[in-house]
């Protein structure tokens, strides 16, 4: 028996029921052999990981839009810890696991840089409009491998297009991941908050505190000890009423608070303003495009959804030099 069956063999006698096994996954939108090795959700996680997407997601904003510090979240620690949170779950109620780190680590893949101020900014300024998770798969599918994507399997793709939670993946551990996100960002969003000092534990309502706890592990903790708990035997995941309503009470309370705060976001205008001015740039100057960019447009790709690919994949760092290179004179630009 091959390894690979041997580990689908495992995966038959002990996941849950409502686990998706690998041999039952409904195939790649390219049909290719298997590995000998590894199952196909396990495969599905090694390409995302040694894609050129994720690595980018070191430079790209969470919420703090170049925080002086080392130890504020990026758009990668924040999958990080979503993928770590959905794998905790997963194992808990005997879910697949490869599966849901598969959909976590993809699940931000087409984020924009400067977080969602440049997701906002793409969405406004292109006709066809723009949203991450859909990006996401847009990259996964057409954009990593000069063209070829990752061929990533059908429930990875599901999972990485629905982890919002307007959306219903089509697997438990889709799901997990779909809350796992909420949670994360919740989380980290409130800890480096309170890092910053725009917030502190004091300024959390007791209302919060009492049903969750009040430190930020503490908090984190009961999220998945409740969802856990919440979901044995069951064929869907959730939290508990109390804690959804806790969960959500949070939520405004940081949008409130950290989301809309002018010192964590004062700087976002001008993140706005350099993404619109990138992508009219390049509306007009196609021929400045990379090769593998122009090679979309060759496909049949419209140009303005080509621009937004180009933009999509910079990282922080790079939107910022190439606005410099385009629009700053050299001799203005500190040496």
């Amino acid at each position: 028996m091959l390894i690979r069956e041997s580990l689908e063999q495992w995966e038959k006698d002990y996941l849950s029921p409502y686990a998706m096994l690998s041999v039952n996954s409904q195939g790649r939108l390219r049909p290719e052999p298997q590995c000998d090795i590894r199952p196909v959700f396990q495969r599905d996680r090694d390409r995302i990981i040694h894609s050129k997407s994720f690595r980018r997601l070191k430079d790209k904003t969470q919420v703090f839009l170049s925080p002086e510090g080392d130890h504020y979240r990026t758009r990668l620690t924040h999958t990080l810890e979503v993928s770590q949170t959905a794998r905790t779950i997963a194992k808990a109620l005997r879910l697949n696991e490869d599966l849901v780190e598969a959909i976590a680590l993809g699940h931000d893949l087409g984020h924009t840089p400067f977080g969602h101020a440049g997701e906002r900014a793409l969405n406004k300024i292109c006709p066809f409009g723009f949203e991450h998770n859909v990006q996401s798969v847009r990259t996964v599918d057409l954009l990593e491998k000069d063209g070829q994507g990752l061929n990533l399997t059908i429930e990875v793709r599901d999972g990485i297009l629905n982890h919002q939670m307007k959306c219903t993946p089509m697997t438990m551990e889709g799901k997990i991941v779909r809350l796992s996100d909420k949670i994360a960002y919740i989380h980290h969003d409130m800890d480096d908050a309170i890092r910053a000092g725009i917030l502190t534990e004091a300024d959390v309502p007791g209302e919060i505190s009492e049903v969750i706890g009040d430190t930020c592990t503490k908090r984190l903790d009961h999220f998945i000890h409740d969802i856990v708990s919440n979901c044995q035997g069951k064929d869907d995941i959730c939290m508990s009423p109390q804690v959804a309503e806790t969960m959500k009470k949070m939520r405004e309370f940081m949008f409130e608070h950290v989301y809309t705060n002018p010192v964590a976001k004062g700087e976002e205008s001008k993140a706005v303003m350099m993404i619109e001015i990138l992508y009219e740039y390049y509306l007009n100057h196609k021929d400045q495009l990379p090769a593998e960019n122009l090679h979309m447009c060759e496909l049949g790709e419209p140009i303005e959804k080509v621009v937004c690919d180009y933009i999509a994949g910079m990282t922080d760092h790079y939107a910022v030099a190439r606005f410099e290179d385009i629009y700053v004179p050299s001799s203005w630009q500190m040496v």
